[in-house]
């Protein structure tokens, strides 16, 4: 079995998920399915469709969390140091082109959020950003063109 890098808040949030489902969606639409039964002809009961294709997503999702969360191997960003970029890293980036700042953590590839400034080991950002320090320059396949950007800071914990 492959093991996935992961930090100890990406395996409480998936734990957290999977909790959830089990003890309050899963009832829910077991409820649902119950409850749309009673109304008659299954065939033509829209609510029932609708409540097994639920309960469809979530037995996938929940197999699917089983499966990240045994496979999962917890790194502690707050036990690595150095200047270079590796897993776990809060990098901090200028784009040469904009002079937007940006920052991010390295992370594993299913706890992986760019909103909140989670970016996954396996992005091509990523990719480029892992080994450097400092005052290196990278640049990164983008849809409109490459895009340069210079490390301003990397810092664990």
């Amino acid at each position: 079995m492959q093991k996935f890098p992961m930090t100890g808040p990406g395996l409480q949030r998936l734990e957290d998920e999977l909790r959830q489902l089990k003890s309050e969606e899963r009832p829910a639409v077991i409820r649902a399915i119950a409850e749309a039964r009673t109304h008659g002809d299954l065939s033509e009961n829209a609510e029932y469709h609708a409540a097994r294709e639920r309960q469809s997503f979530i037995e996938g999702r929940i197999a699917e969390l089983e499966e990240i969360i045994s496979s999962a191997e917890v790194i502690d960003p707050s036990t690595l140091s150095g200047e270079n970029v590796k897993f776990g890293a809060h990098v901090r980036l200028i784009d040469e082109e904009t002079e937007k700042e940006a920052e991010y953590q390295i992370v594993g590839v299913h706890e992986a959020d760019i909103k909140s400034g989670r970016l996954s080991v396996s992005s091509p950002l990523a990719k480029a950003l892992i080994g450097k320090k400092p005052g290196d320059t990278i640049s990164v396949p983008a849809p409109g063109g490459d895009r340069s950007y210079e490390v301003l800071n990397v810092r664990y914990g």
